[in-house]
């Protein structure tokens, strides 16, 4: 409701009693009544005030601006409230005011233009306070999740430039810096410090950036480091300190500065640098500034601490990380091999490459939960429970499941903490003699698999359970037969994790870049991270298998009867096989690992034999399958005994030597090197040494 000018009882106390600036304004902008003692005009005659605009006794506020207020209120008949100017008051023409402005219509006599009535309040000190409040506040927002000094040392200086200083830099020790570098307490007088930010650029110093010296002694500086305090420093040009490197520190008073704030970077008594702030506008620092200050340099040497130790940290996981990788994938004549690993946040990704039994091959890709070194020891774990249960020569499903079992055990998992799973797993089996393919997957993502003309075949692989998510829930296997020259494609999420892409998309476009079936795996390998161009927020892993067909002539398989009068056809069969391989060295122990191999079969298993010699590399596998699935084991044989060596003969005998287990079947396997001393080995010599026999 407007109020009415003959209300002169009120308006007499107001304009008496209020310590607020109170004034009345005809519609031609001039004074009519004002408050003496009010806001901004205390002691001013009141004929340099009454009948005078706005800009004729307070010229240090802008005029246009004031004047457009009281139009728009006279046009209007709406108040305005709470419009903040800044400028100086002509009582206190040195400082600077913040000024809260409400302008309200009021009534005139009958007849008479209507005029307004202004109220103003001095809200300087609370508008600093709230200014500073908001600096802090982006101080904080800028400083966020950063993890590296530079883009922390970059954000801290553009929250305070030009919000509150007129120029920021940060100095670090440079031993700071360093992964697992020890800090001093007090660093000495000499100690270099590198600029890492500064703004705004080539302003007020001396220093470029990135550049590494002490700051000159005696100086502010210098004392901020020795004692670990923050103080508001006033610049003058005859300032004593200035004296210490006046060709160094000329350019803060060429520029105009007349005030800073030198504030030490400080973590548990622990100077790590400067934080100092310039200023030349107007108003110089005052000690409330000093606080926010102290509080900006606490907040970023907080966060610096931060990433010093995390820093330490993924150096540490990184070696440890690629410590526990395979240090080279050995050749083999399963498959053609080649990886890429971008370790880049210190994470649990991993892979493998296992030469089993039969020269079959087992391409391994994992992922574990979480980053740091506790995630590369789990991997580490993982890895060689992995590599174990595959020597084991288990089925994939349940090498997984005993993984998983492994999994449940260790910290962290599901199982002992109710959390997330531990990792997830993706395995294949590759036997190159029958081309045979099975892939099992646990929570990951299935291979991708490129025929020999760059069709990506879909295979569907059941996803299991991530490993160690507990629940028991099974694991299933898919079976296909690749032709030579098949890719098969191993990879961790962080590969496709590809900005403005979902990961089925993703595995598309990785699908499309492997289609080259001519270029090298290595080079394939490169060129796949180069089109994928994956995030940096996880590693990645890639691992590329080009399969290959076993050379059917380097193969001879026969079914022979579960009959004891079939040993001597079985060594028969051994020794024509090798004569044909130019193999007559290796005839003598060969024949006598089989015929103890088939003998053991005919005696202990059940149903037909099978034996199946494979020429390899430099070396002669040797195997025979019944249909009996208990696992033979060494006995003790005493030197009456007429049985029970065989296996220690074939151990003897052999550089390897094994069980693999079937559905419905086992398969004794045993490796001999051509090219090692024990494959000359005799028959004699073996019996020389029955009598060491252990007892097993």
């Amino acid at each position: 409701m407007n109020a009415s000018l003959d209300d002169t009882t009120v308006l007499n106390a107001l304009f008496a009693d209020s310590p607020q600036g109170l004034f009345v304004f005809d519609s031609d902008h001039t004074v009519m009544r004002y408050n003496p003692s009010g806001l901004g005009v205390r002691d001013l005659p009141a004929e340099e005030v009454i009948g005078h605009r706005v800009h004729d006794f307070a010229p240090g506020f802008d005029a246009d601006a004031t004047v457009a207020l009281i139009d728009e209120v006279l046009r209007t008949g709406e108040p305005v409230r709470r419009h903040q100017i800044r400028g100086r008051a002509p009582s206190a023409p040195y400082n600077n005011q913040i000024l809260q402005v409400s302008l309200f219509p009021l009534d005139g006599p009958a007849g008479e233009p209507r005029r307004v009535v202004g109220v103003v309040e001095d809200v300087t000190e609370h508008q600093a306070a709230a200014d500073r409040l908001a600096v802090l506040s982006g101080v904080h927002a800028a400083l966020g999740p950063v993890l590296e000094a530079r883009p922390l040392a970059d954000g801290l200086v553009g929250a305070l430039v030009p919000a509150f200083a007129d120029a920021a830099s940060v100095d670090l020790l440079d031993e700071a810096g360093g992964p697992g570098a020890g800090l001093a307490d007090v660093p000495p007088r000499d100690a270099p410090l590198r600029r890492v930010s500064f703004a705004p650029a080539d302003t007020i110093t001396s220093r470029k950036d990135g550049e590494s010296r002490p700051f000159p002694f005696a100086t502010p500086y210098s004392q901020a480091l020795g004692d670990a305090r923050a103080r508001l420093v006033p610049v003058s040009r005859d300032a004593a300190w200035l004296r210490a490197s006046p060709e160094g520190l000329a350019p803060l008073v060429e520029a105009g500065v007349h005030s800073m704030i030198v504030a030490p970077l400080v973590v548990r008594e622990t100077v790590l640098g400067l934080l100092t702030l310039y200023r030349y506008r107007p108003d110089p620092f005052e000690e409330a500034d000093l606080d926010v200050a102290r509080q900006a340099a606490s907040a970023a040497s907080a966060h610096l601490d931060n990433a010093y130790r995390y820093h330490r940290e993924r150096t540490i996981a990184t070696a440890l990380h690629r410590r526990l990788q395979p240090d080279a994938v050995p050749a083999l004549t399963a498959v053609e091999t080649a990886h890429v690993y971008l370790p880049e946040t210190a994470g649990g990704d991993w892979f493998d490459v296992i030469p089993l039994s039969g020269t079959r091959v087992a391409l391994i890709v994992g992922d574990v939960n979480g980053h740091g070194i506790e995630a590369a020891a789990t991997m580490g774990q993982l890895r060689i429970a992995v590599r174990t249960l595959a020597l084991q020569d288990l089925e994939p499903d349940e090498l997984l499941t005993h993984l998983d079992e492994v999994c449940a055990q260790l910290p962290g998992s599901a199982a002992s903490s109710g959390e997330a799973a531990v990792a997830t797993c993706a395995i294949t089996v590759y036997d190159p003699v029958s081309r045979r393919c099975t892939m099992i997957r646990a929570g990951h993502p299935a291979p991708l698999v490129i025929d020999p003309d760059g069709t990506r075949r879909t295979i569907d692989v059941p996803e299991g359970p991530p490993l160690g998510a507990g629940g028991g829930r099974a694991y299933f296997a898919a079976e296909t037969e690749l032709l030579p020259g098949s890719l098969l494609a191993h990879f961790t999420n962080g590969l496709l994790d590809v900005g403005g892409h979902d990961r089925a998309e993703a595995a598309c476009r990785l699908a499309d870049v492997l289609a080259s079936t001519t270029q090298p795996l290595a080079e394939l390998c490169d060129t796949a991270v180069y089109r994928m161009a994956p995030s940096h927020d996880d590693d990645a892993v890639l691992l590329l298998a080009r399969t290959r067909a076993f050379p059917p002539d380097q193969v001879a398989d026969w079914t022979l009867p579960a009959d004891a009068s079939v040993v001597a056809t079985a060594r028969r069969l051994v020794d024509r096989q090798l004569a044909a391989w130019e193999l007559e060295d290796a005839a003598h122990s060969a024949e006598l690992v089989v015929s103890e191999l088939v003998t053991n079969a005919i005696l202990y298993g059940t149903g037909p034999v099978r034996l199946r010699l494979v020429h390899d590399r430099g070396r002669l596998l040797s195997e025979v399958t019944d249909a009996n699935s208990a696992s033979p084991h060494l006995r003790h044989a005493r030197a009456s005994d007429e049985g029970g060596r065989g296996l220690y003969i074939v151990m003897r005998l052999s550089t390897r030597w094994g069980v693999r287990h079937g559905r419905r079947n086992k398969t004794i396997w045993c490796e001999q090197r051509l090219d090692a001393p024990s494959s000359g080995t005799t028959a004699p010599e073996v019996a020389l040494d029955l009598e060491a026999v252990p007892e097993l």
